[in-house]
């Protein structure tokens, strides 16, 4: 049988480095938080970030400040976010873009996605949404496919510009389909939506939530969704698998990220704190009319799923010949 004093002795040993971090949980935060949203305002990460943050801060009891931090894509804020004190009080909006797209877009990265960062919460997840001019006269995608085949070159899309998600799921349906479509960059979404709009361009992948009220109005047609199931908001339009063309996936994740060297203790806080933020009526129902869906994954599932993501993007995108540089 063990010594009960030797038992006790080594338990107190053992526990002596918990102690400083402990007290640093308990205390936690004496200060106000902020969450870094590497991109501008609008969009899904500057959403997420913005109406996370506000209720996390009641929380929390301190005040958590957005701070957007654009610049060279997402490069900036993520880089600002990595070389941050790794002490609790700098959190990052990541996702799709900055955490996994970027591996392969860019040969050197200023952060590491993976050594760098500790993933808090995957969040949400948005599919994307293949829309087309609503006097396209194809009207399916396989149509759509059909003819670019015969027309190298005849069928144009639109994207927020190079290197953008609308450009990168555009390049890899043409890669996965064998056609040759014409990449029309623009500076921002929203332009790349009004040529759309005004017939200017044939094709944009964009975020279903913003292209919903014009899929609604009838101003454009509606040709497929890229994620894993049919969207709640589009039932009845189909994933790019269902319509035969290609075994092409997208869906644009987003959630929060911390220093990798963040004491434990904060990092399980912060966990159990956004995840009941999300779970809020409130929130969920803002997220849902958004257009974007709950991702309910326990840490080690998350994990995972990013790390899964970033090696799957850093094959895939120098495949279609996308690139940042």
């Amino acid at each position: 049988m063990i010594n009960r004093k030797f038992f006790l002795t080594t338990l107190a040993v053992c526990l002596l480095p918990l102690v400083p971090l402990s007290g640093a949980a308990q205390g936690y935060p004496s200060r106000p938080v902020r969450v870094i949203v590497p991109v501008g305002p609008g969009g899904g990460f500057d959403f997420l970030g913005r109406i996370v943050s506000a209720k996390l801060g009641e929380r929390l009891g301190q005040a958590v400040l957005v701070e957007n931090r654009p610049g060279a894509g997402s490069l900036v804020g993520t880089e600002v976010a990595a070389k941050a004190p790794h002490d609790g009080y700098t959190l990052l909006v990541g996702g799709l873009t900055n955490i996994a797209a970027n591996a392969g877009l860019y040969k050197t990265l200023p952060y590491d996605p993976i050594a760098d960062f500790k993933l808090l919460s995957l969040s949400v997840s948005y599919s994307l949404c293949l829309v087309a001019r609503k006097d396209l006269p194809q009207s399916t995608l396989k149509e759509v496919i059909d003819y670019a085949r015969a027309n190298p070159g005849k069928i144009t899309y639109a994207s927020a510009g190079v290197a953008s998600a609308q450009h990168i799921g555009s390049a890899l349906l043409a890669y996965f389909t064998g056609t040759n479509m014409l990449h029309i960059p623009y500076k921002g979404a929203g332009a790349a939506q009004a040529d759309l709009l005004a017939g200017r361009v044939d094709l944009l992948f964009n975020n279903c939530g913003a292209a919903k009220q014009f899929i609604d109005k009838g101003d454009v047609k509606a040709l497929a969704v890229s994620g894993r199931e049919r969207t709640a908001a589009h039932p009845n339009v189909p994933t790019v698998t269902e319509t035969g063309v290609a075994q092409l996936v997208i869906e644009s994740w987003i959630g929060f990220f911390i220093g990798s060297r963040t004491p434990q203790p904060i990092v399980d806080r912060l966990r159990l704190d956004i995840a009941a933020v999300l779970d809020s009526p409130e929130i969920a129902g803002r997220i849902d009319s958004d257009g974007g869906r709950l991702l309910r994954l326990s840490p080690a599932e998350s994990e995972a799923y990013v790390l899964a993501e970033i090696n799957r993007w850093k094959t895939l995108i120098p495949k279609a010949g996308v690139s940042a540089e």
